[in-house]
């Protein structure tokens, strides 16, 4: 069988990893203070009052597989799909991470001097998978590997994941508690674009030869499991995905604070994307106990498909459900030495498996700056990480990578049309921004004769929410 059909199944399995891009945090860039509310972005008496990146790129995509490594390096390469040196033993597990997060418009507005108040706005796009396979799911999209089953095996094709893809609407305010605390936060409305999970629990592989070569013969698959999701095929999304409909709501909080310590290093710490989709009453969930399928060799690839989409349409049933976000739990601190600030980041992920920890290491020469970001990720993963950003008080521009030689490799292979020869598990990661500021100099008072929000009646929001639980304990 060809290509098509193996990215057919993982498609309909996963059709959409969460970009963190660690070299950003503590920047004071548009990115760093919508992702970590507490962040400034505008620094007195050299920015300007708004800051927006007018629709232009602002974005990271992150891609990584793990087990069934040479299989995917050959079809990432080359196109072709083969098998060949993969074993039918159900406890060699690969898995699939995939994230992205696209800020198709951000605008952030300086409010006051006094507590240093800032309101943000943006409009997101974000998709999340995760899937942990058995090498099953590769033996039968190769038919030349259908003998390595010699006669039953068991679990070969079990899996457990999910993806999802979302708008996300978001406003975001912080302020100043006193001169070294600040508080921030982020709310969001979300819009379900797609969402799909599948789990086999159980499942069974049966190659029956034909008696007259060794590969000769049909595949049959027994399945247990469950599969949700708002569609069934492909052609049944309909419309534009840029364009939100709202038809799957769902809501989203971030808060964080940031503190500087008086011997100068800096602490950030946020909860993020907390929240939840609740998918409409046309989504499908589908269960299936010890469901039938039978693949004869020399079956074309869509009928293939079609036997493999009918075991999900022929027990789906439409139901509402609900799924959580990717939230994310971050701890930073950092310290400037002169030109070199190092920030050690951990992230930990709060609903799915998954987290990471990160060593920015930043070397600044004027407005440009260089980021090594050495990242273990808990999934077993060593990524290397580089960045690179040009920044003023009114304009930003940054590029990098989280998973840099991953990156380099897969990209020329891809455009060499030939295998790679690098070892180990795949992976892409690439994300890149661009901020202006616009607008009135935020200036100090003694410099100005107007500023905004310089108000001896004005009281801080988060000491006012702060009052409220003190008076009620």
């Amino acid at each position: 069988m060809r290509k098509p059909l193996i990215l057919f199944f993982l498609l309909l399995l996963f059709n959409q990893l969460k970009a963190q891009q660690y070299g950003l945090f503590n920047t004071k860039t548009l990115f760093d203070g919508f992702e970590n509310p507490a962040q400034k972005t505008f620094v007195l008496d050299s920015s300007r009052k708004y800051a927006s990146n007018f629709f232009l790129p602002y974005l990271g995509i992150n891609a990584t597989t793990k087990g069934g490594d040479d299989v995917i390096r050959r079809l990432i390469s080359t196109g072709d799909f083969s098998a060949a040196g993969i074993s039918a033993n159900p406890k060699d597990i690969n898995r699939i991470y995939q994230n992205s997060n696209l800020y198709l418009f951000n605008f952030k507005i300086f409010k006051s001097y006094k507590f240093q108040k800032e309101l943000g706005f943006s409009w997101q796009l974000r998709t999340d998978a995760n899937l942990k396979y058995a090498n099953g799911l590769l033996l039968i999209f190769d038919q030349k590997e259908w003998s390595k089953i010699n006669g039953q095996s068991n679990d070969a094709l079990n899996n457990d994941g999910y993806s999802q893809s979302y708008h996300q609407f978001s406003v975001t305010y912080r302020e100043n508690y006193n001169k070294k605390l600040a508080f921030g936060a982020k709310l969001s409305l979300l819009s379900g674009i797609t969402y799909n999970e599948l789990k086999i629990n159980n499942s069974t592989l049966d190659f029956t030869s034909d008696g007259v070569t060794p590969e000769g013969g049909d595949i049959n698959i027994a399945l247990t499991g469950r599969y949700k999701s708002n569609f069934l095929r492909a052609k049944d999304q309909s419309g534009s995905i840029l364009i939100p409909n709202f038809k799957n709501p769902g809501l989203a909080v971030s808060f964080g604070t940031t503190y500087i310590s008086k011997t100068g290093y800096t602490l950030i710490a946020n909860i993020k994307d907390l929240g939840f989709i609740r998918w409409a009453n046309k989504s499908y969930i589908a269960n299936f106990n010890n469901a039938v399928l039978n693949i004869p060799r020399g079956l074309s690839t869509k009928e293939a498909e079609n036997r493999i989409t009918d075991v999900v349409i022929n027990n789906a049933y439409n139901k509402s459900f609900i799924s959580p976000t990717n939230g994310k739990a971050d701890f930073l601190i950092s310290k400037t030495f002169s030109f070199y600030t190092p920030s050690l980041i951990a992230s930990k992920n709060l609903f799915y498996n998954g987290g990471e920890v990160a060593l920015v290491n930043k070397f600044r020469y004027s407005g440009f700056s260089i980021s090594a970001i050495p990242v273990y990720n808990f999934n077993n993963l060593f990524l290397f990480g580089m960045q690179g950003m040009y920044q003023t008080p009114n304009f930003e521009f940054f590029m990098g990578s989280d998973n840099l030689f991953k990156t380099a490799r897969t990209a020329y292979a891809a455009i060499q049309n030939t295998t790679s020869s690098s070892s180990g598990y795949n992976g892409a990661s690439f994300y890149m921004g661009l901020g202006i500021k616009f607008g009135y100099t935020v200036e100090h008072p003694q410099n100005s004769s107007y500023m905004p929000g310089l108000d001896d009646r004005e009281t801080s929001f988060f000491k006012r929410v702060f009052s409220i639980f003190s008076k009620n304990r």
